[in-house]
């Protein structure tokens, strides 16, 4: 019986051929965007579950008095909190940023690598948490001036030497320190804590290690630049323990700055537990449970198709399942055969999609920069929920198609007299409906994240990022020669004729600040004025000039002001929103009164414009500039011809005056436009994604239209004899389906209204939601619905109506 099912199923689909392709195309691409969107979705669950003890860690943050959380802290409220509180047992320190500069291999001409991707780490590092030692102990990590590395660090300066036992120099703002490398370790992929190189945090305790760089003694409460976590108990209430730290903090803090401490659990550090968690961390739950929404949503596009072809071409067999029926056949054998063939179509479909996903994974990988595999996916439980969902659905439009079928009367399917039932009719037209509900909302959403996008790109920042190059100031041999070696090389570029600006400075747009810090305040200031944080930026006295950034008012610095030792300077500029938040009225106000910053006093002797020195998800940041002639940043104009002939030359002065030292550059606009990457991949995941659904949902428009055409056959026969035109007959045919996708616009249409209005609501500043928008989107996708229906359309128009009329 089994085997005659099959054969009977196999002939169907090929008989059927046009239909049968629609199907199993509709399905396969409609499953591999599942699977291929599955694996993203799986991946992003699955960051740091890895880690053993997950589950009674936690992540210790800042908030302040408006709800902001960030996790960077002051170094010695770790050891205070274990001694204070038993509940806590052990803690974990490592920095982000602090500690990256220029590494060498200690070796004869080896190449220096600047490495921005290390940091220092608690000695516990490698057993606090599961990353994978290769080679060494993780107990080695204990001691001073040692490093450990991931492999593919320690095969780029040891190649197929053994590593370790090796050493490595630091130059970095501690100075020059020599790291013995005692382990190899790797780190799976889906981790947050990622880094090329780990350096002992023990090798700080050392105060001769530090380069008088004194806030960052591993027990000071007042520079916050560390990353703190907790292992409590299990029977401990991590609630109750966050109340206890902030006491703590108010009990010890000297300068009371309004902050409090939380604790947010190790799970919750990449995605949050839910939509209401204000808890700073590392990945996007929405964009997570849009793609999921918008997996399924294809899926079903995919789904419809198949039931409404199914049913639709159900007339064809009507016979044979009357003929069945009259000759024994009961409706569950029925229900039975016909569920087999949907399974069976639908297991075409899968292995297609196999193949579809093998096919496009690599450019996949490269729209969302992750390199995700099928086996991956095996590898965390999600797969477990998507072979589920994958099972049901196929099952589900298998039934509903072997319940309908089964479901005709034999005598009158013998009779020749089964008729279209409104109810069936209904269903296809509301499912064609739904169909293009979904593909005419992701074609919007994807629209308006593009301008979007693109109004970040192009908005005018207030600063001239083009024709910029920044280059990475030396680290290495910073000796008692460097400070002229520096002015020679900047008086180098200065008789370049292809130079026609350049700056020293601390930071540069797109990079964030050098530090930001509170207690400013001012004799006309409110209450809570000196809690406000500012950002600090160190500039030189061409850095406005170099950038082409404003003044409100006042002047900005004298090269002899950028000269002046920290602690002797009292000059500083600000920006328009900084002295907004300090309460001046005005620039001028602000140039005439001292600024108060904890116990110093300072001029403001500029109010610079406000521009974007970060990306446009964040308002403007209240600024303050120091004046410092700090090398961290050469920033040089260049001309707009040979650029590379350019570049190449200023690479040769570099490394005549800092030899040891990289030769490393970016372009000012590229690398503030870095600051989208996250938006760009969801607008590449959207756009494909929209295109996608479009494809499917036109493959069943299209197998629609064609059955359409056939079932009327005789009726545009009857039409043509009677003097109807091609026109006339083709606007017909197409009417009823574009009233379907105009339909499915007006639905479309308020959704997406709102669902873009939420999420521009994560943008300090964002394009509005125009309605031309809307309107170019209905007409792209009736246009596309009509270029679908119009072949067969024409083509039936244009047919001989002597052979329509001969039709059967």
């Amino acid at each position: 019986m089994l085997k005659t099912y099959f054969k009977i199923t196999l002939r169907n689909l090929w008989r059927n051929k046009l239909y049968s392709f629609i199907n199993i195309a509709g399905l396969a691409m409609g499953i591999a965007a599942f699977i291929l969107i599955l694996q993203y979705v799986s991946f992003e669950k699955s960051v740091n579950g890895f880690h053993e003890n997950i589950a009674t860690t936690y992540r210790l943050l800042n908030e302040d008095p408006k709800g902001q959380t960030w996790p960077q802290v002051e170094p010695g409220w770790a050891q205070k909190a274990k001694d204070r509180f038993p509940e806590i047992q052990a803690y974990c320190r490592f920095e982000e940023g602090v500690g990256q500069g220029i590494v060498r291999r200690n070796a004869e001409n080896a190449e220096p690598f600047r490495e921005t991707n290390v940091g220092y780490a608690e000695g516990n590092f490698f057993e606090f948490f599961s990353f994978n030692v290769l080679e060494g102990s993780a107990a080695a990590f204990k001691k001073p001036n040692v490093v450990f590395l991931s492999t593919a660090t320690a095969k780029k300066y040891f190649g197929k030497a053994e590593p370790v036992g090796q050493s490595l120099t630091l130059y970095n703002q501690f100075g020059k320190a020599n790291y013995t490398v005692s382990g190899v370790y790797d780190i799976p992929v889906n981790s947050d804590i990622r880094y090329d190189m780990v350096f002992s945090l023990e090798t700080l305790s050392n105060p001769a290690n530090l380069n008088d760089n004194d806030w960052a003694q591993l027990d000071n409460l007042s520079s916050q630049y560390i990353h703190t976590y907790f292992r409590i108990n299990e029977t401990a209430d991590y609630k109750k323990l966050e109340q206890k730290l902030t006491t703590l903090r108010n009990e010890l803090k000297k300068d009371k700055d309004g902050l409090v401490f939380r604790l947010q659990p190790f799970a919750n550090v990449h995605l949050p537990a839910s939509f209401s968690d204000t808890y700073q961390t590392s990945g996007n739950l929405k964009y997570v449970y849009i793609l999921s929404i918008i997996a399924i949503l294809i899926l079903a596009i995919a789904w419809f198709n198949y039931i409404n072809l199914s049913t639709a071409n159900a007339l064809k067999r009507a016979n044979e399942v009357g003929v069945r029926k009259v000759v024994g056949a009961s409706r569950g054998s029925l229900v039975l055969q016909f569920l087999g063939e949907s399974m069976l179509v639908n297991l075409i479909s899968f292995g297609l999609a196999l193949l579809i996903v093998r096919l496009l994974q690599p450019l996949f990988n490269t729209i969302i920069e992750k390199e995700l595999t099928f086996t991956s996916l095996l590898s965390t439980p999600a797969w477990v929920a998507g072979l589920v969902l994958l099972i049901i659905g196929s099952l589900l439009s298998g039934a509903y198609t072997a319940y309908s079928l089964s479901g005709f009367n034999p005598v009158e399917t013998l009779k020749g007299k089964l008729v279209k039932t409104t109810k069936a009719v209904v269903l296809r037209k509301s499912l064609v409906v739904f169909q293009f509900s979904i593909s005419i909302g992701l074609l919007l959403a994807t629209a308006f994240i593009y301008r979007q996008l693109n109004y970040m790109q192009n908005k005018n920042l207030g600063v001239n990022t083009d024709q910029l190059l920044v280059i990475r100031g030396p680290q290495v041999d910073k000796d008692s020669t460097y400070k002229m070696r520096r002015t020679a090389f900047i008086n180098a570029i200065a008789q370049q004729s292809f130079v026609k600006d350049y700056s020293l400075s601390g930071s540069v747009p797109g990079n964030g600040y050098n530090f930001a810090t509170s207690g400013f305040s001012q004799p006309g200031s409110r209450k809570g004025d000196e809690l406000k944080s500012f950002s600090f930026a160190l500039i030189d006295d061409r850095y406005l000039n170099t950038y082409q950034i404003g003044l409100a008012a006042g002047r900005t610095f004298t090269q002899a002001e950028t000269m002046v030792d920290w602690n002797d300077n009292d000059k500083v500029l600000m920006n328009e929103k900084a002295i907004e938040e300090l309460g001046f009225k005005s620039p001028e106000e602000a140039l005439n009164t001292k600024v108060q910053w904890d116990e110093r006093k300072l001029q403001v002797i500029g109010v610079v414009k406000n521009y974007h020195h970060i990306g446009l998800q964040k308002a403007i940041d209240p600024i303050i500039f120091y004046p410092q002639s700090n090398s961290a940043y050469f920033t040089v104009r260049l001309q707009t011809d040979r650029i590379q002939d350019n570049v190449a030359q200023l690479e040769t002065m570099f490394k005549s005056y800092f030899r040891n030292n990289p030769f490393e550059y970016f372009f000012a606009n590229d690398n503030f436009n870095k600051q989208y990457i996250s938006e760009q991949q969801y607008s590449k995941l959207f756009t494909t994604a929209s295109v996608w659904a479009i494809i499917i949902a036109c493959l069943g428009l299209f197998g629609l239209a064609t059955y359409t055409v056939e079932a009327r056959t005789k009726e545009i026969g009857v039409r043509k004899v009677l003097g109807a035109n091609v026109l006339t007959i083709a606007r017909l045919l197409s009417k009823d389906f574009l009233q379907l996708v105009f339909i499915a616009f007006v639905i479309a249409v308020p959704v997406v209204w709102y669902a873009m209005y939420r999420w521009l609501e994560n943008f300090a500043y964002k394009v509005q939601l125009s309605w031309w928008v809307f309107a170019a989107a209905g007409i792209v996708a009736i246009g596309i619905a009509l270029l679908t229906i119009s072949f067969q359309a024409i083509k039936a128009a244009i047919a001989n109506p002597v052979k329509s009329l001969r039709t059967q």
